[in-house]
Parts: structure tokens; C-alpha cells; sequence
């Protein structure tokens, strides 16, 4: 597939982005057709799970779900194919959580603020510095990606454009810090143990 090397895909519509995706299983070729569409998604999700945090996975998780799906399926109208896919993953999470079990609280033994202990606030200080700490533990990317989309609430087109870095590089960093930072935090919580 070494023609599509010199091919210009910017100038491309969505049908000649998808067939070319369906023939090379490029994923440059497919984060390029989906990154147009980030905020409609994102849109559906939040509209759908009413979570912004849960809006912004599921628009990585159906990127994810793109993959093998755009591949055998034929799409004539890719924004509308796109609008029920994202739908249908919100509707079938939605569907997930019902499925969780819900207990009653027992008012009697929650504490009110008032007798919160007094060892309790530093604990939560030290949870901060610590995540602090992993924070700077990541790669460079990885950290600047994490801190522009969840702590400023920056999308991948904004990262994208922020870091000159691209759509692909933006969703691996942001995962593979995500994972990181909880390992980070999960090893620091074993040894306070």
C-alpha cells in the first residue's frame, strides 16, 4: 500500500476516506474521518449519560468499536451510521448500569461532616500530593495530554492543536496515561499499607 504514502487525505470525503480505511486498515486513514465528528459524539454521549468523564470515554470507546465495524460494514452516509453507532453505545451502557446492584445506605452510620475525623483531611491532602506526584511521573505526552483534557477540559482537536501532536497520539497518550497514573497510585497505596 505504499501509493497511499502519497496520497492527500485532507482533500478527501468521507466515502473515499472510508474505502480507502476499508482497503488499508490504516488507522491514520480513520481517526481522520472520525476527528471531524468528535464533538457531535461527544455530544450524543453526554446527551445520552449525562456524565461528561463518561461521555469523553465512550468517545474513545467508539473509535475503538470503528475499527473492525467500518471494515464490513458498507456506509453511505457515514454521519448518520456514526450517530447511531454512538447511540447505540450509550444506550447499551446505560443498559450495563442498570445492571449493578443498588443497596440502601444506612443513614444511622454514615457520619455528618461534623464528626469527620480530623486525620481525615490531611489523608485526602496526601491523596492529592500523591497523585501530584505520579502526575510528574509520566512522559512528557502523556502528561501534557492528560492534564489538557481532564483537568482542563480541552478535546482531542484542541490537544491536537495545543501539541502539534496527532488525533492518534492524543487518544494513546491520554490511555496509556490513565492506565499509568493508576498503577502509579495503586503501587503508592500498597506501600502505605
Amino acid at each position: 500500500m505504499a501509493f497511499l504514502k502519497n496520497i492527500s487525505t485532507p482533500t478527501l470525503s468521507s466515502p473515499e476516506l472510508i474505502s480507502l480505511y476499508q482497503q488499508s486498515g490504516d488507522l491514520k486513514i480513520l481517526a481522520e474521518l472520525y476527528e471531524p465528528y468528535l464533538d457531535q459524539v461527544y455530544g450524543v454521549c453526554l446527551k445520552y449519560l449525562k456524565d461528561p468523564e463518561s461521555a469523553k470515554d465512550s468517545v474513545m470507546a467508539i473509535f475503538e468499536e470503528l475499527i473492525p465495524k467500518l471494515k464490513n460494514h458498507e456506509v453511505v452516509n457515514f454521519k448518520g451510521w456514526l450517530y447511531t453507532l454512538a447511540k447505540n453505545h450509550c444506550l447499551m451502557q446505560l443498559r450495563s448500569a442498570k445492571h449493578f446492584k443498588i443497596s440502601e445506605i444506612q443513614i444511622d452510620l454514615m457520619q455528618s461532616a461534623e464528626e469527620m475525623h480530623q486525620y481525615e483531611i490531611p489523608q485526602r491532602a496526601e491523596d492529592l500530593n500523591q497523585l501530584s506526584k505520579c502526575m510528574e511521573s509520566l512522559p512528557a505526552d502523556q502528561k501534557i495530554s492528560v492534564e489538557l483534557f481532564y483537568l482542563q477540559n480541552k478535546c482531542y482537536k484542541e490537544i491536537t492543536l495545543i501539541t502539534g501532536l496527532n488525533w492518534n497520539q492524543v487518544r494513546s497518550h491520554i490511555q496509556n496515561g490513565r492506565r499509568n497514573l493508576k498503577i502509579c497510585l495503586e503501587h503508592t497505596a500498597i506501600h502505605h499499607q
